[in-house]
């Protein structure tokens, strides 16, 4: 199911590519007896046994002047042995994205806030056994710190995160280079009018948020420094797949502190069901408030 929020005058849309009902290994230390201590978690967020719930979807960001979109997901055919839940999907992601009335040749800017398997997946698509770009009239836009990061990876490595990781740069990054589509950014930036991104390391070196804002509303699209709610609840629950746990936890706390209790809302990369709320405080911590 698509869900549609609006920011003033641009209108953000979720396109989801795959849902994962149970998906604890993201921050292992989340365990049922934790989750259980959380209730607001219930019932969108987790399952009643207290498993993590994960949603992978893209979002679709209409201004009165652009479309963009926003982290591209898993996509279909790729080589992700052994990470068996991702490894060689066929789903109906873009026939679902089309049906939502949009076009691949209007996307003026795609954006993936790191380059993360489940973010770059759908930045290519295989056309007579070759990897193309899907969006051919986009400017792709990511971290500096995520190319440089991400592109010297060593070589059979042996590490079956760093071997996956070679070959989501060989069929959804690469080819974007090649076409000489990539504007790889540094630091905070205005992608365009109503949009702009802000860094959020740590999960990855050069992860970057998205802000956007019209007519005084505002939403943020949190990309991977925050994985789940739960951490909202206790920003020191870190995940295996960050780069740089401390930062990461630094970032958290850093974004939880100027969010809470305003009227951004929040949007989450990988939140399953409702997938946006507001941040308010609760006590010591944090709450997400959908």
């Amino acid at each position: 199911m698509n869900l549609k929020w609006k920011i003033g005058d641009c209108t953000i849309t979720r396109i989801r590519e795959i849902e994962y009902p149970e998906f604890s290994d993201v921050i292992p230390a989340a365990t049922p007896d934790v989750v259980k201590q959380v209730p607001w978690l219930f019932p969108h967020f987790v399952t009643p046994e207290g498993a993590l719930s994960l949603s992978i979807h893209m979002l679709v960001i209409e201004t009165p002047n652009n479309k963009l979109v926003v982290d591209t997901c898993i996509g279909n055919e790729r080589d992700r042995n052994p990470f068996e839940v991702m490894h060689m999907l066929q789903t109906s992601f873009m026939d679902d994205f089309k049906a939502a009335g949009f076009k691949t040749e209007e996307i003026d800017y795609v954006l993936c806030t790191h380059l993360h398997l489940d973010h770059v997946g759908w930045n290519t698509y295989k056309k007579d056994g070759k990897w193309v770009p899907t969006f051919p009239n986009a400017s792709y836009l990511w971290g500096k710190g995520d190319q440089e990061f991400w592109g010297n990876l060593p070589k059979d490595s042996g590490e079956d995160f760093i071997d996956i990781q070679n070959r989501v740069w060989a069929d959804s990054i690469q080819p974007i280079l090649d076409a000489g589509l990539a504007k790889p950014i540094d630091g905070p930036g205005d992608v365009c009018t109503n949009v702009r991104l802000i860094p959020t390391p740590g999960h990855t070196p050069g992860h970057c948020s998205v802000l956007i804002e019209s007519k005084g509303e505002t939403a943020m699209i949190t990309g991977d420094f925050i994985h789940h709610p739960i951490q909202f609840w206790d920003a020191g629950l870190v995940s295996p797949f960050d780069v740089d746990n401390d930062a990461a936890v630094a970032t958290r706390r850093r974004v939880f502190k100027e969010y809470a209790d305003t009227p951004t809302l929040i949007i989450g990369t990988h939140f399953a069901g409702p997938t946006a709320g507001r941040l308010v405080r609760d006590g010591d911590t944090y709450k997400f408030d959908v």
